[in-house]
């Protein structure tokens, strides 16, 4: 087994190091945040994921595990940092690989003929090459003596120990070796297909596949408008349309967040403006939707105050992207309510999967269920299923009060 050194340690890289540690291989991980490296070192983890809390700590008590703030010589190389966007021209976001570029430089010093470098990090077509160009620059080694290929991670948050280690992994070699390379490291852990093919492919794959679902996701949002229009349940609707042997169409809800598919089809949209409107058009659709549900909070909730004569108090159930984690990135939950709050409505947020907020006052859902006159159902959270809502004022986006 090889000595690999994991570069980001959130929520794929941690992950990640525990599923090696545990198939054998001895594992440095490395990250900037010295609280995250503490808690590692301590067995402990600072991100909520089913069954990560028994494998990292099992793996630090064995010795398999270490978490350091600088990377050290190893055999493989796994750079699992974010990749965010920023504001750019005509409305398209435009991605911004610093944290890969770092990680590069930082692992440059401890580079060894033979090594192994993967990027998983969600990145735009290209962004290994840069990868590439940077380290070969600072290390002196070639692509004869270093390999280097883009690996996407492809899990699903709450099922990411089993994802890591089931799923069909696509492996983007710069050269043929090194996908033959990448190939055969994933195949010390993974169960699932390994497919090689080009760096570039390898990393629009990954854009596909997230742009693919926002896409569907758009249709169903704007379907959930259509619907709310016309006096129709959409999932009634959309259970229904389903029973057609080649319709599939997906859930609709206060919009979409997470790091990948809400980011990702901007990657694509940045690279080819004019070749995009499909997928500009859906990031907009679904963007729009968050817009849409404060809107009809904000006159939902103006309507019950001239029946109660008072001010009411709202209950925004659910802060993160999706249910049962603790995931708050580009999460239209947690803007939806930060919305309400600067709108100056009397808010009561409760995300259970969360202690506390910076800025938001979080709720146990007991007090929320007591206090609020109006209950908003973001995310579908476990806790919130099931719940007796006999006679009470509910807006529910995600679906949660319909399920049994």
């Amino acid at each position: 087994m090889s000595i690999c050194c994991v570069v980001g340690l959130g929520y794929i890289g941690l992950p990640t190091a525990a599923v090696l540690a545990r198939a054998g291989h001895r594992v440095i991980g490395v990250d900037v945040n010295a609280h995250v490296v503490a808690t590692v070192n301590e067995g402990r983890i600072h991100i909520v994921e089913p069954d990560l809390d028994q494998a990292v700590a099992a793996a630090v008590a064995s010795g398999s595990l270490s978490a350091h703030l600088t990377p050290a010589t190893a055999d493989v190389f796994l750079i699992a940092v974010p990749t965010p966007f920023c504001s750019g021209a005509d409305g398209i976001p435009q991605p911004n690989i610093d944290y890969v570029l770092a990680a590069a430089r930082a692992i440059a010093p401890v580079l060894r003929p033979g090594n192994l470098v993967l990027l998983e990090s969600t990145s735009p077509v290209g962004t290994t090459e840069q990868v590439a160009v940077l380290i070969f620059e600072a290390c002196g080694l070639s692509s004869e003596q270093l390999h280097i290929a883009y690996c996407p991670e492809r899990v699903l948050p709450g099922r990411i120990l089993q994802e890591l280690i089931s799923n069909d992994r696509v492996i983007g070699g710069l050269t043929p070796a090194a996908a033959e390379a990448g190939k055969a490291f994933y195949a010390s852990f993974c169960q699932g297909e390994l497919l090689a093919t080009t760096a570039r492919t390898a990393e629009l794959v990954k854009l596909t596949e997230n742009s693919f679902r926002d896409v569907n996701i758009a249709f169903a949002n704007e379907l959930s408008l259509v619907c709310e229009h016309l006096g129709i349940n959409v999932r009634e609707l959309i259970r229904l349309a389903n029973h057609h042997p080649r319709v599939n169409v997906l859930q609709p809800g206060c919009g979409v967040g997470g790091h990948c598919i809400a980011v990702d089809p901007w990657f694509i949209a940045a690279a080819a403006p004019h070749c995009t409107p499909l997928i500009q058009s859906a990031r907009r659709v679904n963007d729009g939707k968050s817009r849409w549900v404060f809107e009809q909070v904000q006159a939902r909730a103006t309507d019950l105050e001239s029946q109660l004569g008072r001010p009411v108090r709202i209950g925004c159930l659910g802060l993160a992207f999706k249910p049962d984690v603790d995931d708050l990135r580009e999460s239209p939950a947690l803007h939806i309510t930060t919305e309400l709050l600067v709108a100056g409505l009397d808010v009561l947020a409760c995300e259970p999967n969360l202690l506390d907020h910076p800025t938001i006052k979080l709720h146990e859902l007991e007090q929320v269920l007591a206090e609020a006159d109006l209950l908003v159902f973001l995310v579908a959270h476990s806790p919130f299923k099931g719940l007796d809502l006999t006679g009470r004022n509910v807006f529910d986006l995600c679906g949660v009060t319909e399920q049994v």
